[in-house]
């Protein structure tokens, strides 16, 4: 665990592989393109990847969330959610949207840097992915109203090939997408929590590779 915590806080320090990484996770429409347009300009939020030890071995958490009509209900995501006027910075949405949703508690000192900012057109978001380094493996308490299921990415299991897959979709009722995925726990992790795992994977084959 010090010997990925040491090299992803200097890695993360230069220049990132971005918009290049998240591209390769990109979903694409089959048949009829569409554009989506908003009045308002994007809001901004934040989300965590939570690295812990555990048995040897280096995860983090996923979450599912609740099917519910809105634009990402069903789908896996990373800890996170809308920076509020209360927080200081995106860091302190991350930790507090963290301990909100699965009740990890992170203090300041345990991030050690953050990814790419991403913009998720389909709700008008840019995202920015923190990552924290923990000691050991928390005590993980999921807000029902939020989270339906909570599970583990294994880090060094994440940047193998056969992780990366490929699947058709349906959402909105009526648009159809090729969509690469994550194939984690034999959950389909796709769209933008892919995309910031794209750029991820990118960084973590520098170390292990």
């Amino acid at each position: 665990m010090t010997d990925i915590g040491a090299f992803l806080k200097e890695r993360l320090q230069k220049p990132l592989p971005g918009d290049i990484a998240h591209k390769y996770m990109m979903a694409q429409p089959i048949g009829q393109r569409f554009k989506m347009q908003y009045e308002k300009p994007p809001k901004n939020g934040a989300v965590m990847i939570a690295l812990y030890p555990d048995e040897g071995k280096i995860y983090f958490p996923l979450m599912q969330r609740p099917p519910y009509q809105g634009i990402h209900g069903g789908q896996v995501s990373l800890p996170g959610g809308k920076k509020e006027e209360s927080d200081h910075d995106l860091i302190e949405t991350a930790i507090r949207e963290t301990f909100e949703e699965i009740g990890v508690k992170i203090s300041d000192n345990e991030v050690i840097g953050s990814l790419s900012d991403l913009n998720v057109t389909a709700s008008n978001f840019i995202v920015k992915p923190i990552i924290s380094i923990l000691k050991k493996k928390p005590d993980f308490i999921r807000d029902p109203r939020e989270v339906e299921h909570i599970f583990h990415a294994e880090v060094q299991h994440l940047i193998h090939p056969q992780t990366l897959q490929e699947t058709e979709l349906t959402v909105a009722q009526e648009v159809r997408l090729k969509a690469p995925f994550f194939n984690i726990e034999d959950k389909v992790v796709w769209g933008a929590t892919a995309m910031i795992l794209s750029e991820f994977v990118e960084i973590l084959k520098e170390h292990y590779t």
